[in-house]
């Protein structure tokens, strides 16, 4: 049996696991990854590469430098106010929330994004006395589908450019990728707003109870406070500019030391701020991603569905075909893998057909972008699990229909802003 059939058996087999969730999430993931060992599919020593990764470490410090908003009562004190300006209405402030995280991740990291305004995002649900797990996913997806706006703002509309310069074509501009990342974060703001939040569970966690209890207890003083919104903010600042020489990952450790060590929350208030269950699903499945790009899998999985599309299909078809596959891919692959692999294809697909592969690499970097119906799709997703208190399926309910409606949008905005055949 080939390694890539052996990694597509496994990642069936962590699919059926993840929805079932007969065991823990984090145990899948991990056990995913000893089993990409095991089976020879990754080196033995890479198992264990994902706790290394830099976006782990990114959640890490992020996770301590929210838990110090919480401990010295900054988070609550920013929830009243927005409460106050907003109201207590879910849609309300589910559109505020929404909109502030599309407009950032569109020129900022969305992991870094989802990761400076969940804090902020905690202390309003806890003003508004609302259960976390009816606003942390929208604002997930939001800093999601906000990465498409524009060419930095997602690793998959870099790809998507850098195919194209490397197979000597016409580059997308910078903000080129708006006409399509606007529509598709209007129509999915409209989405979670009307329907979407019907299918969020309402999850009361005990843990929030217990950190406000902690909070009165401790009679934090204003001081503080001051000193973990100024933390917050100049490690969002720093994300912003991209200071040389300092990474996310830097600003965000940085930032967590400097809470410690300033007093905004003790060192066991920091361990306990980090959600392990996060770090553990993410890292255990960045080995199970690696094994599908090295052992051929997602290839395998694109020629496949490539002969399905037969010899001369139609750009259009093209065009469909690949958004889902590419779509289905980036569920559990990583989006810079999914998009990397298909964006080679279809230009040489497009090429074949005498079609501009503008509309399609378009379509790839798109539903690359669109990992909604899994926590482990793209970070933040997997940043707000266990915040928000989510289930696997829980993604699936609300994200399925969220893809269904970018799949849409994407067909009827791209053939007209980028036609198969300019100038006929």
């Amino acid at each position: 049996m080939s390694p890539a059939i052996k990694c597509l058996i496994l990642l069936a087999v962590i699919a059926l696991f993840f929805v079932t969730e007969l065991i823990p999430l984090a145990i899948t993931a991990m056990a995913g990854a000893i089993a990409c060992g095991l089976l020879g599919l990754i080196p033995a020593k890479q198992v264990f590469n994902g706790l290394a990764n830099s976006t782990v470490v990114l959640f890490a410090g992020m996770f301590v430098v929210g838990g110090a908003m919480f401990y010295t009562g900054l988070a609550q004190m920013v929830g009243n106010h927005v409460v106050r300006m907003c109201g207590k209405g879910e849609n309300s402030l589910m559109f505020g929330l929404m909109l502030v995280g599309t407009c950032l991740s569109s020129v900022l990291s969305n992991t870094g994004t989802a990761a400076c305004l969940l804090p902020v995002a905690l202390g309003i649900c806890a003003a508004a006395r609302i259960p976390a797990s009816r606003q942390l996913m929208p604002l997930a997806f939001a800093c999601g589908w906000g990465g498409i706006i524009t060419m930095v703002g997602t690793p998959p509309n870099i790809i998507a450019t850098g195919a194209l310069d490397a197979a000597g074509l016409p580059t997308f501009g910078f903000f080129e990728f708006a006409w399509i990342g606007i529509p598709v974060s209007f129509a999915g703001m409209l989405y979670m707003m009307f329907i979407g939040k019907h299918l969020l569970p309402k999850v009361e966690l005990d843990a929030d109870q217990e950190i406000e209890q902690e909070i009165e207890a401790n009679a934090t003083s204003k001081s503080k406070q001051v000193i973990s919104g100024v933390i917050l903010l100049a490690v969002v600042f720093v994300m912003a500019i991209g200071i040389p020489g300092v990474t996310l990952e830097m600003a965000a450790v940085i930032g967590a030391l400097l809470c410690v060590l300033t007093g905004c929350l003790s060192e066991k208030q920091a361990y306990s701020s980090i959600d392990w269950v996060t770090i553990f699903l993410f890292a255990g499945m960045m080995p199970v991603s690696s094994a599908m790009d090295k052992t051929g899998a997602g290839k395998l999985i694109a020629e496949w569905t490539v002969g399905l599309m037969g010899g001369s299909p139609s750009p259009m078809i093209v065009t469909a075909v690949l958004f889902l596959l590419s779509c289905t891919l980036t569920q559990f692959m990583s989006n810079t893998a999914s998009a990397a692999l298909l964006c080679p294809i279809g230009i040489a697909i497009s090429q074949n057909l005498g079609a501009d592969p503008k509309a399609v690499l378009i379509a790839i970097a798109v539903a690359a972008s669109c990992a909604f119906a899994t926590p482990v799709g793209t970070p933040p997703n997997t940043l707000v699990l266990g915040p928000g208190g989510y289930k696997f399926m829980d993604y699936v309910k609300a994200g399925t229909g969220l893809v269904i409606v970018s799949f849409i949008v994407s067909l009827v905005v791209i053939p007209m802003v980028w036609p198969f055949f300019p100038g006929k």
